[in-house]
């Protein structure tokens, strides 16, 4: 019995943390917005406030009422981000893409 218990415990131990990792990889997402604006930094504000409302509508509202600093997200960690701008729209279209994970 004592056999059963060593081989069964560290089995579970494993399986608990690989359960774990999926866990913790389930609350990353990738998210890519489109913004336009008169100005490249107005462009950017546009598509990171389509990042977050893809996201999660209560983080776009921490946003809009703390700093509005794009590449950041209330209640999120924010990695990965990057922009494409080119001329177009109301002066500047972008596009920007970010990995945010609660």
């Amino acid at each position: 019995m004592k056999q059963i218990i060593r081989t069964l415990v560290p089995a579970v131990a494993a399986a608990g943390l690989l359960m774990a990792a999926g866990v913790a990889e389930a609350q990353c997402v990738s998210k890519a917005g489109q913004g336009t604006g008169s100005t490249v930094d107005n462009a950017k504000f546009q598509a990171w406030e389509a990042v977050l409302q893809a996201t999660d509508w209560g983080s776009w509202a921490g946003f809009m009422s703390s700093g509005m600093k794009v590449g950041t997200a209330p209640g999120y960690k924010v990695s990965n981000v990057k922009s494409r701008c080119k001329p177009g729209g109301l002066g500047q279209e972008c596009v920007m893409q970010a990995t945010l994970c609660k």
